[in-house]
């Protein structure tokens, strides 16, 4: 009988973390697209308005929402470079949830390799024992 890998609990347990740290920076990944996006369509948006202003009030319009949109752009920005951070972050958190895991995968591997090994090695001492069995009979019978 096969020994288990005593390991096992916490190699399951590496491997659901690094799941989950997987699952954050997609979704991190995702927010920082998304604000990027964004950023992209407001900078669109701002610039297909008109830009000639036929009289004062219209100017005066013109020039608050300007300072409006550029308000919103440095919001926007600063959002996008909150997400970046938050991007790097979560991706430092995979970077050592998966180091974490790859050393217990390896070790999980190597004690595959001694099962294999040991038993190839006792299937090894019976296919012996039964050669040596057959040719110690056969010698009696001679």
């Amino acid at each position: 009988m096969a020994r288990p890998f005593t390991l096992a609990g916490l190699l399951r347990l590496r491997t659901l973390q690094q799941d989950a740290a997987a699952g954050d920076l997609a979704a991190a990944n995702a927010r920082l697209h998304e604000s990027g996006a964004r950023q992209a369509r407001a900078r669109t948006a701002l610039g297909g308005t008109p830009t000639d202003p036929t009289d004062t009030t219209t100017l005066y319009a013109v020039a608050a929402a300007r300072a409006a949109s550029r308000s919103m752009l440095a919001d926007l920005e600063a959002l996008r470079q909150q997400q970046a951070e938050d991007a790097a972050a979560a991706e430092s958190a995979f970077t050592a949830a998966r180091a974490a895991t790859v050393g217990l995968e390896k070790l999980e591997a190597r004690h595959a390799l001694a099962i294999a090994a040991d038993d190839l090695h006792a299937e090894q001492t019976v296919i012996d024992e039964i050669a040596s069995g057959s040719w110690h009979r056969a010698a009696a019978a001679r």
